[in-house]
C-alpha cells in the first residue's frame, strides 16, 4: 500500500530530525535519493546534459545538491533561475563547474534585486531545455501555494514532460490537494522524500507527477491521512469462500435496475455483481431490462416490477445489501423506491438514477441524513455537485469550484454532514468514510470514461458490500478490481470487456501466481 501524508505532518516529522541532525544532514538523505534516480534515469552520466529548474526553498537546494554530484561525474549541468536560489546547493553547483542562469522577470513592475547567474533570455533557456538529457525540477516545494509566479510558469511551460524529473512535488500542484491553479510543470516522474504527499495521488496533481518514486529519509510519521490500495492489500480484504458456505452464507445482493429507456445498465450491473463477492444476485427491474438481465445473465434471480413500486422491490426477497440505481431515470418514480430502501437498516448503494432522484426529492435527502445504517454513494463529479447543491442549497458554481480547490477536504465534508460514505468518480477514485478514512484508487485508464463502465462498478461494489465488506473497503477495492480489469482490457474500452476482465482476475486468483 501506499500512505500519504499532509504537509503539516510532513512539517512536523521534519522537525526533531532538523533539531538532533547536523545541519543539512536531512537534505543529503533526500540528494543521495535523488542524485540515484537521475543517475539510472541518464544511464550514463558522463557526457549527459542536465538542467535544474532552481529555486530558493529546500527542495531547490536538493535539485542543485544533485546537479553538483552529478557535474562531478562529468555531466554538463546548467541551472535556469526564475528568482533566488538556495545559498548552499548554488556554491556546491558552482564549485563542480555547473552554470547558474537567471532568467530574468518579464514585469518591470515586478522587478527585483539583481538576481545571481548569467542572465539569459528565454530563447535560451528554452534551447538548454530542449537539448536537455533530463531535467530537475526543484523550483518549488512542499509550500507552494496557489499559481506559479510569471518566471516560474514560463520555464514550467518550456520544461520537457517526458525528460522531466519533479524534486518532492510538480512545482505549480499544492502538495496537499493536489490542485493546479494554472500552469505547472509536468513530470514523467517525481521523486519524493520521507512519505507521500497527498497532492502526488490526488487528480490533477497526480496527472502532473508521472510515477513517482519514494525515498526513505527517516521520518518518524503519524497515521496516513491518505492510503492507496495495492494488489495485496485488495486481495487480503476479499475472502474465498469457505467448505462449509452456500450461495446465501456468502451474501446475497438485492440489485435495482434499469428502465425501457437504458435496459443495458441492468445488464451491465448485473455483469459486475457476478463477479464480486456475494453468492446468489437477485435483479430488481421494470419488464424490457429484466428480459435483456434473463438473457444475458441466467444466473441471476430476477423479479419485474412497475415503475416506482418500493414495496414490490423490498418484498423481492431477502439480501444482505441493497445496491440502486443503475438505468434508472432521475424522477420521483425512483425517489419512491430510495425513500423505500433508506428506510431499511440494510447497507444500501446508490448511484446514476437513484442519486439524480435523490438530489431532487428533499424527503430523501433527509432520509439520508437520518439514517443509521451503512450507505455507500457513488457519483461521478456532476452527480455529486448536485448532490451537496440540493443538501446545502448552494450554488453549483461555487461547489464545483470548491471541489477543484480541494476535492479530498470537500469529499470528507459532505461525508460526514451526510453520515455516508462516499466513492467520488474520477482518474483517481476519492473513497471516504463518515468517520473521515480516505482511499484514493490509483488503478485504471482514461479508457473507463466510457458509457456503462459505473454500472459494472456499481454492481461489483453492491456485490463486495452483500459478502461483507465495509462501506469504505467495498469501495476501495470494487474500484482497485475495476481499474485492473481496464487495465487487462487494453484499448479502445467497451464497458461490456471489463466483467469478462474481472472473471480473468478470478481465475488468476484461484490458480496462484506467476
Amino acid at each position: 500500500m501506499r500512505f500519504a501524508h499532509s504537509v503539516a505532518q510532513v512539517r512536523d516529522a521534519e522537525a526533531p530530525l532538523l533539531a538532533g541532525l547536523p545541519p543539512g544532514a536531512l537534505m543529503q538523505r533526500a540528494v543521495h535519493g535523488l542524485l540515484s534516480h537521475a543517475a539510472r534515469r541518464l544511464g550514463r552520466v558522463y557526457g549527459a546534459r542536465v538542467v535544474i529548474l532552481a529555486g530558493s526553498g529546500d527542495n531547490g537546494g536538493d535539485a542543485l545538491w544533485a546537479g553538483a554530484r552529478l557535474a562531478a561525474r562529468g555531466a554538463r549541468v546548467d541551472a535556469l533561475a526564475p528568482g533566488r536560489t538556495h545559498p548552499a546547493g548554488t556554491a556546491a553547483l558552482l564549485a563542480a563547474g555547473g552554470r547558474l542562469h537567471c532568467l530574468p522577470s518579464p514585469d518591470p513592475a515586478g522587478a527585483r534585486p539583481p538576481l545571481p547567474g548569467r542572465p539569459v533570455g528565454e530563447d535560451t533557456a528554452a534551447s538548454l531545455l530542449t537539448a536537455a538529457d533530463l531535467v530537475l525540477d526543484g523550483m518549488l516545494g512542499i509550500g507552494g501555494k496557489g499559481g506559479l509566479r510569471a518566471g516560474h510558469a514560463r520555464l514550467a511551460g518550456l520544461s520537457p514532460a517526458g525528460r522531466t524529473v519533479a524534486v518532492d512535488v510538480p512545482s505549480g500542484v499544492d502538495a496537499d490537494t493536489g490542485a493546479v491553479a494554472g500552469a505547472a510543470v509536468r513530470a514523467s516522474s517525481t521523486v519524493t522524500f520521507g512519505t507521500h504527499k497527498r497532492g502526488l495521488l490526488i487528480s490533477p496533481g497526480a496527472d502532473h507527477a508521472g510515477r513517482v518514486e519514494l525515498v526513505d529519509i527517516g521520518l518518524a510519521l503519524p497515521p496516513p491521512d491518505l492510503v492507496a490500495l495495492d494488489d495485496a492489500a485488495a486481495a487480503q480484504l476479499l475472502s474465498s469462500p469457505r467448505p462449509t458456505d452456500s450461495k446465501y452464507t456468502r451474501g446475497v445482493l438485492g440489485l435495482v435496475a434499469g428502465s425501457d429507456a437504458y435496459p443495458g445498465a441492468a445488464v451491465l450491473a448485473t455483469g459486475g455483481a457476478l463477479r464480486g463477492a456475494a453468492g446468489y444476485l437477485r435483479v430488481v427491474s421494470t419488464g424490457a431490462a429484466a428480459d435483456h438481465v434473463r438473457r444475458a445473465h441466467p444466473e441471476a434471480v430476477v423479479t419485474e416490477i412497475g415503475p416506482g413500486d418500493g414495496e414490490a422491490v423490498v418484498a423481492a426477497g431477502r439480501v444482505q445489501a441493497w445496491a440502486v440505481g443503475p438505468g434508472l431515470p432521475p424522477d420521483g418514480e425512483t425517489a419512491r423506491v430510495v425513500l423505500a430502501l433508506l428506510a431499511s437498516e440494510l447497507p444500501v448503494l446508490l448511484d446514476a438514477g437513484a442519486l439524480g432522484a435523490l438530489a431532487g426529492d428533499t424527503r430523501a435527502v433527509a432520509a439520508l441524513r437520518d439514517r443509521a445504517a451503512p450507505t455507500l454513494l457513488t457519483p461521478h463529479e456532476g452527480e455529486f455537485v448536485r448532490l451537496v447543491e440540493a443538501s446545502s442549497h448552494r450554488e453549483a458554481a461555487a461547489i464545483a469550484e470548491e471541489l477543484a480547490a480541494d476535492r479530498l477536504g470537500m469529499t470528507r465534508r459532505v461525508a460526514a454532514e451526510l453520515g455516508v460514505t462516499v466513492l467520488l468518480k474520477g482518474s483517481r477514485t476519492l473513497i471516504v468514510d463518515p468517520g473521515g478514512q480516505a482511499r484514493v484508487n490509483t488503478t485504471g485508464t482514461p479508457w473507463l470514461a466510457t458509457a456503462g463502465s459505473g454500472d459494472v462498478l456499481t454492481g461489483l461494489c453492491g456485490s463486495l458490500l452483500a459478502g461483507g465488506l465495509t462501506p469504505l473497503d467495498a469501495g476501495s477495492v470494487g474500484a482497485h478490481l475495476h481499474g485492473r480489469a481496464a487495465q487487462r482490457a487494453g484499448h479502445p474500452l467497451a464497458a461490456s470487456e471489463l466483467v469478462p476482465m474481472l472473471a480473468a482476475r478470478g481465475r488468476r486468483r484461484a490458480g496462484g501466481s506467476r
